[in-house]
This record gives C-alpha cells, structure tokens and sequence, in this order.
C-alpha cells in the first residue's frame, strides 16, 4: 500500500545549480556483476533508490556481506561465499533489473535459479536473447514455478542477437566474462551504461573489447578478483534535469554529468528553441518565451532514449504546434499522456504514434504515476501547471531518481510529500 502521495504547486520557474547522481541503469548491472568476483569489491557514486536497496536485499538473502552507505553513495560487497543461488520470486518481482542475477550466478557458479523480473508495465518486454545467449553458452534452461532455471559448464560461442537488447548485451556478457573460451557478440545495444559495466568488468580481470560499439569480444577467465569503481553519472537523470528547466521557462546549470550522452536530447531542445551549452561536465538550459513542437522518435543509444520520451513529452504539451512523438523501443509507454489530459493537456495516440498539442497552460490536478518514466513526467508537467497537482503512486519515481523532489525543490519548486488519506475500505481516498 502507497504511504504518500506528492503535491506540486506549479509556476515557479527552476533556477539555480544541480548535481547528477550516480546512474541508476549502470548500477543496476554493476551490483550483480560482484558476483563474478571472488574478493570484496567496493562500489562507489551508486544512487540512493528504491532499486538498489531492493539489489542489498537480495544479496544479502544470497549470503553475501554487503554494507551500503546511501549518503557516502558507496556499497561494500563481499560475494565470496554466497550460501544459495536462487532469488525468489517476492525479491526478483520488485525490479526488472534483477535478471542480471542470471547471467552472473550462471557464469560464476554454472548454476542460477531466478524468480521472473518485475520493473515497470511498458507493454511486452521479453527476456528472449537473454536466454538464448545463455543457450549459446552452453546452458540448459526450464522454468519451475514462476523460477527460470539455468544450469551448464559455459563455454564461449558467437552469438548474434535478433535485436538490439540493452538487457540481453549486459546480461550475457557477464556469463561470457568467465566461460571457457572466446566469445563474439553481435548486433549489441550501445547505451553509456553498457560500455560502463565492462569497464567494471575489465577493472575486475576479465577480458572484453568493443563496448559502445555493435560487437563486443570477450576472452573468458577462470577467476575474476575484487575492485573499488566509480559508476557514470546517471543520463536519465541528467535529461530530466534538462527538461524539467525548460519546461519552467527557468534557468539551470547542471553539473557532474557527462554532456557527450545528452547529445541527442540537446539536439531537439535546441530545435525548439530552448538555449543549451556545455563545457567539460556541465551542461546549462535557459528559456525565456516559448518553444516549438518538434518530431521525436525513440532510438537505440546513441540515438534518442526511450527513458526521455516520457518526460520529453510534458514538455511539448505547452509548444506551440503539434508534436509528432513515435516510441520504437516499448509499445506501451504512453499511459502518462492519459493522466496529462486530465490536466488540460491534448493528445491523440495512434498506436505507437502520439500526438501532442500545444496548449497555452496546464492546470494542476489529482494524477497516478503509470511507471518511473512517466512518473517524472508528471513531476514535470505539475512544475509547469496552474495550480496544485497531487501525484499518487510516486513510489515508481523512487525507483530511479535519487531525492528528486529535494533537488527540484533547492532550484525553487515547491514539491512536498503528504500522507496518504484512506477511506473506510482502506481505499486512497483523492
């Protein structure tokens, strides 16, 4: 059950400077990739959210030693003597990153027993090239009660994946990193995050050249040891940022991030007319009047995110003109612009197509954050807003935003939480 709901009042324009966390998506992949070592490995720039403290839980129901400081951004990890190889379905549930823990319990142990992953409704996102990599490899896969089964000696295999999958390169390279022999990946995802996990991995001892790129080249190892890693700044959050300074027609520098991943977004805010500069790791955003509408199409890296269609698409709610947004990567992710309308926004869907008209202002209203995206969206769209917006369901935001509110807050929103008020049924009352 929600303990809380957020309430926005809207208007105020953000101002100020920032600083990017650690980036969620390659924490999420870094933490699972411990289990390869043998020796402590010492993680340090991770986000304090919901996922990663749900990544502690079930490392320590796998009996490693894990120690988290969520304000020093650091977790200790200690994997060399985990007592089970099996997650069970109430933790894997909680995220959809937790498929990681397949690949890596695979190539430490040859062995792994996961739970199904859970993570955000965005219409069907199978784990196909995930298992069929691990197929390639030389595992043996059934499924037992909701519990996917991997067992087999690995041995190193070209795999050439159907489609560009972020989650399948990950997930079977870090099985590859500790199989016998050499192994070619094909048709790879390209993402920051992706090209971050085999830094790690390659900090750690293994062997593997070409991230970034659509062939990786990974030379399995027998052992893997321990090391201390910095993870990336988060992208996402670095692009919500962005956003969320022009939406409020405000002015914001954003520090700590790494301005070469936001390419594709400055592109298209530059075509709206919002002004946007970077030097080294800072970008700055600035709007004083309004902006165009634009067409947008979601792309795998380094094209535009997915993760930035969402809050993107509260910003076109107030362009002048039409927008055109397509989303090529999930086929449903569009549930937030339903909420959106509820505050004076208009939108038709047509399939994968959306199409956004500009209107002169939003009016704050009560509001239900479909998934994480979508949940920072509304964020935005009740910065932007008349009014007051409530938003239910924030725990989604939670998952992937470290402090959001706090750091809109310190540029001059006003986001406050407010305990949840039930009904006689024990229903949210709004």
């Amino acid at each position: 059950m929600p303990e809380y709901k957020l309430v926005i009042e809207g208007g105020r324009a953000l101002k100020g400077e920032t600083q990017v966390s650690g980036g969620k998506n390659t924490s999420l992949a870094v933490i699972p990739a411990t289990i390869l070592a043998e020796d402590p490995c010492l993680l340090d720039n991770l986000p304090d959210i919901s996922d990663v403290r749900v990544l502690e839980k079930i490392f320590s129901h796998l009996g490693a030693k894990v120690s988290w400081n969520p304000e020093g951004k650091q977790m200790g990890i200690d994997p060399s003597n985990l007592t089970t190889n099996t997650v069970p379905f109430h933790l894997s549930q909680r995220m959809r990153a937790s498929y990681y823990l397949m690949g890596a319990l695979l190539g430490r142990y040859g062995y792994a027993r996961v739970g199904y992953p859970g993570g955000c409704d965005l219409g069907s996102r199978p784990i196909d090239q995930h298992l069929k990599g691990f197929r390639a490899l030389g595992a043996s896969i059934k499924e037992e009660q909701g519990m996917i089964v991997l067992e087999g000696k690995l041995r190193g295999a070209n795999i050439n994946f159907d489609m560009v999958t972020v989650g399948g390169t990950i997930n079977v390279m870090l099985a590859a990193c500790r199989a016998e022999g050499d192994t070619t990946l094909t048709n790879c995802a390209k993402e920051p995050h992706i090209v971050d996990t085999a830094n790690f991995l390659n900090r750690i001892g293994a062997h593997i050249r070409g991230a970034g790129t659509d062939t990786i080249r990974i030379r399995g190892v027998n052992k893997l040891r321990g090391a201390s890693y910095t993870v990336i700044p988060d992208q996402i959050e670095t692009g919500t940022l962005m956003i969320a300074a022009a939406a409020t027609r405000g002015d914001v520098v954003i520090r700590g991030c790494i301005p070469t991943h936001m390419e594709a977004l400055t592109a298209k805010l530059l075509e709206m007319g919002i002004l946007v500069t970077s030097q080294d790791d800072v970008i700055s955003v600035q709007l004083r009047q309004g902006h165009r509408a634009i067409r947008l199409s979601t792309q795998e890296y380094p094209g535009f995110p997915t993760d930035l269609q969402q809050p993107m698409s509260a910003l076109l709610t107030r362009a002048v003109g039409t927008s055109e947004v397509i989303e090529n990567i999930f086929d449903s992710r569009f549930k937030h612009l339903d909420e959106m309308r509820k505050m004076g926004a208009k939108s038709t869907i047509n399939g994968r197509v959306a199409y956004i008209e500009g209107v002169p202002e939003l009016q704050g209203a009560p509001v239900y954050a479909p998934d994480l995206r979508g949940g920072a969206a509304l964020v935005i769209a009740g910065l932007m807003a008349n009014g007051i917006t409530e938003i239910y369901n924030p725990e989604n935001i939670a998952r992937g935003y470290e402090h959001l509110e706090s750091k809109l807050n310190a540029l001059g929103g006003s986001i406050r939480r407010e305990p949840l008020e039930l009904d006689n049924n024990n229903a949210i009352s709004i």
